[in-house]
């Protein structure tokens, strides 16, 4: 008998239809002889649908309530979920968030998961119950209900395998699996049957949307076995593992892109000791995350300062900004927004000289500017103008190899969405 989380997300559970078929998926699981214990997020557009009613009573809602009102959305899920299992002869019962033990920051809006006492759920599991468990949400030491932010049910359902040492955590949305690329934009794209824990947390942080980079990088932390799969059919998914158990046949294991890119220059800083971290501390204060970063010293002790945000992020981050410059000269604010993030992954880049030459001749022959550079070990991510972004992800698709690409299928897994 193994324990296995499975976690649904919203467009899995969207409709009754939707969610008798994610009951039946359970009850098939239970019948195979294995404890299951399922995070639910909510259902289809509900969390936007309670946003947008809010934003009808008030142009600045209060976060505490707003994660009052959101934390119902998972609630109505796992409600109908448990109903529909028990509704197929298999005892389930539904917990909140904070009644399965999920300790959360007292921060709303994107609390972190501080602890995790499963009392309860060990409880029920002891006495051969489903557990369906609220994705996304959790509980305050003060008792205040708190959310994780987005993609915060992949991270509720990788917390609670850790916590319960499960066997596996699935996790189910409406893909396949985990593609060379969005297949949305190269339909040449391939689904990856494996991929290591630090090639899929680039690929998270980097824009591919299938799993969160909280919940794969709880995964790596805790050695959280990981399966991503279609919860519409019974195909075997992509299996997210440790480096050592894989087999590294390209050097570029696939494509990410960002479409929510933009730059803010400082020009013209009066150059002295602190000042990057004067600046990148204010705006860390802020929550303002900041990604590549280039510096320059122009003449006579005066700098530029380059950087790149999320486009959400800039009405935050010019105030914060606008507050600092007395304090060096008061320099130039000057921001480029319509850009765009492509970036290359590989565990294979370590080994492989010339990957980022490679790169970087294959975006000159196609006409596409480069603007800002970031590379790590097994990554080289390029800032491009937002209308040559799609251009660029085809072009390094087929200029990395990876039309077409064809991987040993991973064997002796479960499957996962």
């Amino acid at each position: 008998m193994a324990l296995i989380v499975q976690k649904f997300g919203g467009s899995s559970v969207a409709n009754p239809e939707r969610i008798k078929r994610v009951a039946n998926r359970v009850a098939k699981t239970v019948a195979a002889g294995h404890q299951v214990v399922v995070v639910v997020s909510a259902m289809g557009d509900t969390t936007d649908d309670l946003i947008e009613l809010a934003e009808q009573l008030t142009e600045r809602p209060s976060a505490r309530e707003m994660d009052m009102l959101l934390s119902t959305g998972e609630q109505i899920s796992i409600a109908l979920l448990a109903l529909a299992v028990q509704a197929l002869g298999v005892d389930s019962i539904s917990l909140t968030g904070g009644m399965a033990g999920i300790l959360t920051e007292p921060i709303a809006g994107k609390a972190r998961i501080t602890d995790i006492v499963p009392r309860r759920i060990l409880s029920e599991l002891a006495v051969d119950r489903v557990v369906i468990v609220a994705g996304f949400q959790g509980i305050s030491e003060i008792g205040d209900i708190t959310t994780l932010g987005r993609g915060g049910s992949d991270t509720t359902a990788v917390a609670l395998a850790a916590s319960l040492k499960a066997d596996l955590c699935e996790i189910y949305t409406d893909v396949e699996g985990v593609y060379t690329t969005d297949p949305r934009v190269v339909k040449a794209a391939q689904k990856l049957d494996r991929i290591s824990y630090d090639e899929m947390l680039e690929l998270a942080n980097l824009g591919a949307g299938v799993l969160h980079p909280r919940a794969v990088e709880f995964a790596k932390q805790h050695g959280v076995p990981l399966m991503v799969r279609s919860s519409f059919h019974e195909k075997t998914g992509t299996l997210v593992e440790e480096e050592a158990q894989m087999e590294q046949g390209r050097i570029v294991r696939g494509i990410a892109h960002d479409l929510n890119v933009v730059k803010v220059s400082l020009i013209g800083v009066k150059s002295r000791k602190g000042n990057l971290y004067r600046i990148f501390q204010a705006l860390a204060e802020a929550s303002v995350n900041v990604d590549i970063i280039v510096t320059s010293v122009v003449q006579d002790g005066v700098s530029d300062i380059s950087f790149t945000i999320e486009h959400g992020d800039l009405s935050v981050a010019l105030p914060v900004l606008e507050s600092l410059l007395p304090e060096f000269g008061d320099p130039l604010i000057e921001r480029e927004e319509e850009l765009a993030k492509v970036s290359i992954v590989g565990a294979g880049m370590i080994s492989n000289p010339g990957v980022a030459a490679q790169m970087f001749g294959a975006l000159a022959e196609a006409e596409i500017e480069i603007k800002m550079v970031s590379t790590s070990e097994i990554k080289v991510s390029c800032v491009v103008e937002k209308s040559s972004a799609l251009e660029a992800v085809r072009v390094l698709h087929t200029s990395f190899g990876l039309d077409g690409a064809v991987e040993a299928v991973v064997s002796g897994v479960n499957e996962l969405e």
